[in-house]
């Protein structure tokens, strides 16, 4: 069966500087997947290389099959990119632009339609015949994020598509996202909104100095690689006899709180008895479930 999206031993060099360093990546037709990594890690030079803008050091790419190099035409078809950068042609309105971008992969009149449906489903439809150059800020990433769309491609590729933007598009944006998924087009999400991407993607790739340092299906990513924190209300003055009885945990003392980083959640019954054993009070316990943010500062730190 034919992936969405396939990196195949891929590096890219600028000089000495590597900036992806043999990745081997592929994403199913259909799924919502969401690479994730630090500024610089490599995410949006990946990305530049799917879509043709940047030529891989070695390695292949497809999409939908089609190698972006051989066959650049039939892999840009299944392409809907969205770019971090708002770049855009002043000379246009929304409308005009959509219609262009639409034009230009062959779609004529019979898409009008589904243009429409975009600046409906993105609150767009009272800016369709407003130049671009007039848009705000939150309103141009819109505009870009229908254009990208307006040749109703199988794949969808949004580089941090919310940075800047409010709550209400986020909101539509996601929704819109979510059916074109259930309708299966596959989505690929560059995002330092780490909640998104958690409640968003089934599966999670992420990438730190230039390689692929994780992939699972998210709720296994978090499960597998978080640690859980216990919180305990204590009295601020055993600190110093607290830090030396847990001198083998990463411990926090901060407003009478202490935090524990548990490595295994058994831990917990072995440091409750230290703090029996040596009279320490203390009350009020709750433990902290893991999310895919610790997962992230874990894994990118190392």
């Amino acid at each position: 069966m034919t992936k969405a999206i396939v990196f195949k031993n891929i590096t890219k060099s600028y000089g000495a500087v590597q900036a992806v360093k043999g990745i081997n990546l592929s994403i199913e037709k259909g799924e919502f997947f969401g690479l994730l990594g630090p500024n610089g890690a490599g995410k949006s030079t990946l990305i530049n290389m799917l879509a043709g803008i940047v030529k891989p050091s070695s390695g292949t790419i497809t999409a939908m099959g089609h190698d972006v190099e051989k066959h650049y035409q039939e892999s840009r078809h299944s392409l809907g990119i969205v770019p971090q950068e708002l770049v855009f042609d002043p000379f246009f309105n929304v409308l005009e632009m959509m219609r262009f971008q639409a034009g230009y992969f062959g779609k004529g009149k019979e898409n009008y339609a589904w243009i429409d449906e975009i600046l409906d489903k993105l609150d767009l439809t009272e800016k369709a015949y407003t130049n671009m150059r007039k848009l705000s800020g939150g309103m141009k990433r819109r505009a870009l994020i229908a254009q990208a769309l307006a040749h109703k491609p199988p794949v969808i590729v949004l580089d941090e598509p919310t940075a800047g933007v409010d709550v209400e598009l986020r909101q539509r944006l996601w929704s819109f996202m979510k059916d074109l998924n259930n309708q299966g087009h596959t989505i690929v999400l560059t995002t330092h909104y780490l909640e998104e991407a958690e409640s968003l993607c089934k599966r999670i790739g992420m990438v730190n100095k230039g390689k692929l340092i994780a992939l699972d299906d998210t709720k296994k990513l978090i499960k597998r690689n978080a640690v859980k924190n216990l919180n305990i209300k204590i009295n601020q003055r055993d600190e110093l006899k607290i830090r030396k009885i847990l001198s083998n945990f990463e411990i926090l003392i901060a407003n009478e709180c202490l935090t524990i980083t548990l490595e295994k959640i058994d831990e917990l019954n072995s440091i409750i008895e230290l703090l029996k054993e040596n009279k320490i009070k203390f009350n009020d316990i709750q433990t902290t479930e893991p999310d895919l943010e610790k997962v992230f500062l874990e894994l990118t730190k190392k």
